[in-house]
């Protein structure tokens, strides 16, 4: 069974410092001398996994790691180079051929692949089927929940994983976690990329928001490491991301290489603690992101640095387990270099698994021949594949974890976790706070799982109405016809005018009435993540919660998910069934408190 996270946060204490060169790890340990003292115990020459440096205290055992050294080391060049690389494919059929020619580590699924469940459960299983390896293919998919989700169709939807910020439970994120991760091992993935680490630092956050479980470093840690917990139960490999941590600068990774300019200081008291706690507690693999941190390496990508990702992941904060590049794809990376380039240099910085270079046969042929001339070893190579190896062995499962759970499963854990998040941070914190019926508006998905909701909990809801097909369609005026008497036209004119004036005065005694109806239900605005800000008598924040500080509304509600569990959710608190016990995880400029 895969090691459990343990959910206490150690206290940072880090004395960051820099670490020059870019060649492969340290030293393979050294044996004992013949010259040593006869006094003195023999030790044991070094195992073939201790050789290449690998260590136990991650997940996998040392049977599992010296396993994982003799299959690599019996793997041709071309095939050991493929096997560190995960790329992504175009379509939705199986993509065999590119896995099985490059010897590839495997592949990741996006949106653009998933045309269902079953069909992707399809693809998982012929790779799985067509590929036969001794170990199990990476099969990868990012499904952090809320607006990171690329399974969807009858897969539970989760919240956002700042919902786990604002429960507060670790039994709430930590079962979330493991039902989500039985369904993707139902679809048959092994690896998901989550749960994130990042510290957001706030509106001014344009990439992670909703994605980091808030903006205190403990709290983010301690989520993180239920989340951990929950993957690992369900038997499926978890990617922490986006190491040095993403949650503080301003600029998207997708476009630009975005500058940290916080000091050593500052990222021991902050972006680093949530990983510090991780690694502490024994975490698999971390994904390294692409930021140019001046304080440790400036002007590098820290994917590519090896400042980064050896001497101060590895050397400082003691991670042994594996570390996968975010995608070398990304702007971040990717601007001025080849493919080939970035794959030998992520390589020499430490990193073991490629994400989604470019154009994986080139990157393939580069490593190639990075070895072939010398400027990569063998042994740097070797180390790498070993540890992917390694943990998927380790991450195998017994037969119940890998048949997994079937989608929609985990719509109970989904709910409960969105209930123990939802925050009412302006108006009555107890009792009902709408009228017999409601009238909601904004964000399309929030308003549809809502109404769902609502009228399941016998909650009438008000939709505006199409404005009636007669009134809408005017009349052009007349013409004058040839040969047509001045009088008789002047009084198809006047009939004419006369119509559109009754058209024009039903059309606003239809728009009175409609909105003399809608005004007898509870109006509420929902603010989503790209729908703009909706006000009303209630206000309901569905994504980030920042929106709730820019609206005038009495009542102010925070539900971190659009999912029809956090609806669910909201109709029982606004009935007066349930009362909101979340805290918000941030703050919020303009609001009353911080939760009931």
């Amino acid at each position: 069974m895969p090691r459990r996270v343990a959910t206490g946060v150690l206290a940072l204490a880090l004395a960051l410092s820099a670490c020059s060169g870019d060649g492969g790890p340290g030293p393979e340990t050294p044996t004992s001398s013949p010259g040593a003292s006869s006094g003195a115990e023999a030790k044991p020459p070094p195992s073939p996994a201790e050789r290449l440096g690998l260590t136990t205290g991650w997940g996998p055992g040392q049977a599992e790691l010296e396993q994982a050294v003799r299959l690599v080391r019996r793997m041709p060049l071309p095939d050991l180079a493929g096997q560190v690389i995960v790329a992504e494919w175009q379509g939705t059929a199986a993509p065999v051929a590119l896995v099985r020619d490059l010897h590839l580590g495997g592949v990741i699924a996006f949106a653009e692949n998933v045309a269902s469940t079953s069909q992707i459960r399809a693809v998982n299983a012929a790779l799985t089927r067509q590929v036969p390896r001794r170990w199990p293919l990476w099969l990868s998919v990012d499904q952090e929940g809320g607006i990171v989700e690329r399974v969807k169709g009858d897969a539970t939807r989760f919240p956002t994983f700042m919902s786990a910020g604002a429960a507060k439970s670790l039994n709430l994120t930590r079962r979330a976690a493991r039902a989500s991760g039985a369904e993707l091992r139902g679809l048959g993935f092994t690896v998901v990329f989550a749960p994130d680490a990042d510290v957001t630092a706030g509106p001014g956050d344009p990439t992670i928001g909703s994605r980091s479980a808030g903006s205190r470093a403990e709290q983010v840690a301690t989520a993180v490491g239920a989340a951990l917990a929950g993957y690992q139960a369900a038997s499926i490999v978890p990617v922490v991301k986006h190491f040095p941590g993403h949650g503080s600068v301003p600029q998207d990774s997708h476009l630009t290489l975005p500058v940290q300019t916080r000091t050593r200081k500052q990222l021991q008291a902050v972006d680093l603690v949530p990983f510090r706690a991780a690694i502490d507690a024994g975490v698999p693999a971390i994904m390294v992101g692409h930021l140019d941190v001046r304080a440790i390496d400036p002007r590098v990508p820290s994917s590519l640095s090896r400042k980064v990702v050896t001497g101060l992941l590895r050397d400082e904060l003691g991670h042994d387990g594996l570390v996968v590049t975010d995608s070398l794809s990304m702007a971040g990376v990717a601007r001025g270099r080849t493919p080939a380039q970035s794959a030998v240099q992520a390589l020499r910085a430490g990193n073991d698994v490629l994400l989604m270079p470019p154009a994986p046969a080139e990157a393939r042929a580069g490593i190639v021949r990075a070895v072939r001339t010398g400027s990569l070893t063998r042994r740097r190579l070797e180390q790498a594949a070993a540890r992917q190896v390694a943990l998927l062995l380790h991450f195998r499962g017994t037969p119940a974890q890998r048949r997994g759970a079937p989608p929609g499963s985990g719509g109970a854990a989904s709910r409960a976790l969105s209930a123990g998040a939802l925050t009412v941070v302006a108006g009555p914190c107890r009792g009902r706070l709408v009228a017999g019926s409601v009238t909601p508006t904004g964000d399309p998905v929030a308003v549809a799982n809502f109404i769902a909701a609502a009228r399941a909990a016998g909650l009438g809801v008000l939709l505006r109405r199409a404005v009636p097909a007669h009134l809408t369609q005017a009349t052009p005026p007349p013409a004058r016809e040839k040969k047509e008497k001045k009088a008789a036209f002047e009084r198809r004119r006047r009939a004419w005018a006369a119509a559109e004036r009754r058209r024009k005065q039903e059309l606003a005694a239809w728009h009175r009435a409609e909105e003399a109806r809608l005004a007898a239900g509870t109006s509420i605005g929902f603010s989503g993540y790209d729908s703009g800000t909706y006000d009303g008598e209630i206000a309901v924040a569905v994504d980030t919660p920042y929106a709730l500080g820019e609206v005038s509304a009495p009542v102010r509600i925070a539900t971190y998910g659009d999912t029809i569990g956090a609806m669910s959710a909201l109709v029982d608190v606004l009935l007066g069934k349930a009362r909101a016990t979340g805290t918000v995880p941030v703050d919020v400029a303009g609001v009353e408190r911080r939760g009931c």
